[in-house]
């Protein structure tokens, strides 16, 4: 297991360093961030003045270094639309996002997981076909839609949540499950497929031949297996909801990174769009080793391979 670790770390550094390589990089290839900073109406002289203030002039390479190692010490830059320096910023946004993305996850685990398995048990019958129904429905219904019909029977009719904003575990409910629920159908589907293959298995078909509960081979010797393929699928889905949690908090009025995103992209805030671009895939490198490493743990045969 430490080998195994070893060899993903090594891998997860690289693949970092490559992270921000794009997020620098990409941002460069949108166009001329002087003549987007100065203004479409400035003349080459002011161009060539914002070029020396923000250091432009400089080869890309040496841009790049000074900002990476800016970035290492936690110096994204300052802003330049907001008075808080781009740290303070996603310092005040990314707890929004996280538990957003966090609760989402939450709820497309307790349904897709639930569903798959009761579908898995019962396969061609009327429980399978209502659970594949939820998982199309679920991938049909566009999630600012969903929102907005959530927003309307939940908290004006019923008036049981409140509608927008984020000051309370109750501003999170019908942002997490409509978040949540878009990420149920390929949770389920990979569920209810694994389980498929692992009920068939011949040793679980021996466990029930010593005798033992069902429940404890379905749990023990059953789900263990089938949930691996989860587990990866799960760390995916969370680094979509990060990606992906603009919409539901536009929708919302939430202020995460996803909409201080998109604020910055209307702005030309270049320093933050560089940070949350960086943060959001080191997160999803991140996820993905602690999947990695869930899965070795849980299947010895990944470790060993």
């Amino acid at each position: 297991m430490l080998n195994f670790t070893i060899r993903r770390i090594i891998l997860v550094m690289l693949v970092a360093l490559t992270v921000s390589v794009i997020a620098f990089f990409l941002v460069r290839l949108s166009g001329d961030l002087a003549t987007a900073l100065a203004g479409e109406d400035a003349n080459a002289q002011e161009i060539a003045d914002i070029k020396k203030i923000y250091g432009l002039d400089r080869p890309l390479i040496v841009q790049y270094a000074d900002w990476l190692l800016n970035a290492l010490r936690g110096d994204f830059g300052a802003s330049l639309y907001f008075p808080e320096t781009v740290g303070e910023l996603v310092a005040m946004r990314l707890p929004t996002t996280l538990l957003l993305a966090f609760s989402g996850l939450v709820v497309s685990l307790l349904i897709g997981i639930p569903f798959g398995v009761i579908a898995a048990l019962k396969p061609d019958s009327w429980v399978d076909r209502i659970s594949m129904s939820i998982a199309v429905a679920g991938q049909a219904i566009p999630t600012f839609w969903m929102g907005l019909m959530l927003m309307v029977l939940f908290g004006l009719i019923l008036r049981l949540t409140p509608i927008s904003g984020d000051e309370s575990w109750q501003h999170f409910i019908l942002p997490a499950f409509t978040l949540g629920y878009y990420s149920t159908p390929p949770i389920m589907r990979l569920t209810r497929s694994g389980m498929l293959e692992v009920l068939s298995a011949d040793y679980v078909r021996t466990a029930y031949a010593k005798g033992l509960k069902p429940l404890r081979v379905l749990f023990k010797h059953a789900l263990r297996n089938a949930v691996i393929p989860v587990v990866a699928l799960a760390s995916v889905q969370f680094g979509h909801m990060l990606s992906g949690a603009i919409v539901i908090e536009s929708v919302f009025a939430m202020q995460g990174i996803g909409y201080l995103a998109w604020e910055s992209i209307l702005r030309n805030d270049i320093a933050v769009i560089q940070a949350i671009l960086l943060i959001v895939c080191l997160f999803y490198v991140g996820l993905t080793f602690i999947s990695d490493l869930l899965n070795a743990w849980l299947d010895p045969r990944i470790r060993v391979s």
